[in-house]
């Protein structure tokens, strides 16, 4: 077994692969992490991401703008707007943008909600335009999920069949851990963060949480989480404490994470009711105050 440690996107990751030639591949991963950053990261001001957010129009020059914006459009779609990447102007109002900033005066979220809505881009293999002025794109609710698939397919093309790879907590493995072992991932207590409240076997799947305990902020007394209802723009006051997706690939689950988390508990249940390919793991606050969880069935046999 070969293990790797290191910091990229402004996190950590741990990557774990069985390799018969004991190849060290650290420093080809944070070359990839480093030229995904150079596309995505809305912390760049020379990223193509931003570049584009600073234009009307933009021709795209690495091979990671495309799969994430189509990615967005899916889940965009497929959740009626609760996941929307054109949320960056709410973002930045509410200060969880590259640009920190404590809110000293009421946002106007009318005005604001006006330049959201990814209906308002159009796009092909090729490049990406703006239908209307004033429109950003931000990826990071589906950046580092995308960041793990990447990581993934390259220790495939290097003849790895067996690997975890994790990014800031997101989740990705294939094969056995060792013989008759398999990958077993730890689910975070989002009421004591760094104790976990369970753990899943992981199977060829990718695994991704959303959560409002972990980047919050109070200012004049009120309480900011970064989940934000991008067709509202109102920040998430909802009973939902975190939201783990499984789904077959990490881009997807990161995706719908932040979408399910928006959507609510019972909204999110009618929609998995026709979506057998996505497990999901949500701990809430039950009308007692204690916390409760919902999991899926296809998690129960997991457990």
């Amino acid at each position: 077994m070969v293990s790797l440690e290191g910091e990229a996107q402004g996190t950590t990751y741990h990557i774990k692969y069985r390799d018969e030639k004991q190849r060290n591949l650290k420093k080809e991963i944070d070359s990839v992490l480093t030229t995904i950053d150079k596309c995505l990261s809305t912390y760049r001001a020379d990223s193509e991401i931003s570049r584009f957010n600073r234009s009307t129009r933009h021709r795209f020059e690495s091979p990671y703008f495309y799969p994430v914006l189509k990615k967005s459009e899916e889940v965009f779609r497929a959740t009626n707007g609760a996941f929307d990447p054109t949320v960056m102007p709410l973002v930045e109002a509410y200060g969880f943008g590259p640009k920190k900033i404590q809110l000293s005066q009421p946002i106007n979220i009318d005005s604001l909600v006006q330049l959201v809505g990814f209906q308002k881009v159009s796009f092909d293999a090729v490049s990406i335009r703006k239908l209307a002025k004033n429109i950003r794109l931000d990826f990071n609710g589906i950046a580092q999920g995308y960041s793990v698939d990447v990581v993934s397919e390259f220790l495939e093309s290097k003849g790895i069949s067996r690997y975890m790879v994790e990014i800031g907590g997101e989740v990705r493995t294939k094969g056995k851990k060792g013989e008759g072992q398999v990958w077993t991932i730890g689910i975070e207590n989002p009421l004591q963060p760094g104790k976990m409240l369970t753990t899943m076997k992981l199977v060829n799947r990718a695994m991704t949480t959303a959560g409002n305990y972990r980047n919050h902020y109070e200012s004049n007394g009120q309480t900011f989480s970064h989940i934000i209802n991008p067709k509202t723009g109102a920040m998430e006051q909802s009973s939902v404490l975190s939201v783990t997706v499984f789904a077959p690939d990490a881009i997807t689950a990161d995706g719908y994470d932040t979408a399910f988390f928006v959507m609510g508990l019972d909204a999110t249940k009618r929609f998995l009711s026709t979506r057998k390919d996505l497990d999901v793991y949500i701990v809430y606050t039950g009308e007692d105050g204690q916390p409760r969880t919902f999991v899926t069935e296809g998690l129960k046999k997991e457990q």
